[in-house]
């Protein structure tokens, strides 16, 4: 088993997921409208689950050997996922979040496929649990608009 690819590779998913989660919990605090409550509730849930799971990724990088990277800077230059406008109305959040979920579900994805190749299961099932939040994320946003 290569650690350090899979370790790498896992990291891009690290970048998205924080990337993700703070556009996220930026969007908790500055929606309005309407539909305000419901929003903040949804936003605050999915960033908290992202919370939970950052630290679960960063802890199969460690467990891969690797060190788990800590700043910003790494973060923000190995996203997919654009910043957040806090001057955003409430659908272009939901639209923003919906296209956040889909590209950490395509980065998981990636990802899952170098674990299989070396066979890494562990990996595996933390990926495959990922993406299965983030479709359900996805869909539950999709069906919010």
């Amino acid at each position: 088993m290569d650690h350090e690819k899979i370790a790498n590779a896992l990291k891009s998913v690290l970048a998205d997921s924080y990337s993700l989660y703070f556009k996220t919990q930026n969007f908790h605090w500055n929606v309005t409208g309407p539909n305000f409550k419901s929003l903040h509730g949804l936003f605050e849930e999915q960033y908290t689950d992202l919370a939970n799971a950052i630290d679960e990724i960063a802890e199969r990088i460690r467990w891969l050997g690797q060190k788990v990277p800590g700043s910003l800077k790494f973060y923000s230059d190995l996203t997919s996922i654009s910043s957040s406008d806090e001057h955003a109305d409430s659908a272009t959040m939901i639209r923003e979040l919906i296209k956040g979920q889909d590209l950490v579900i395509k980065t998981l994805k990636a990802t899952l496929t170098i674990a299989r190749t070396f066979d890494d299961e562990g990996t595996c099932d933390l990926l495959i649990a990922r993406i299965k939040t983030h479709e359900k994320n996805s869909w539950i946003l999709k069906s919010s608009m």
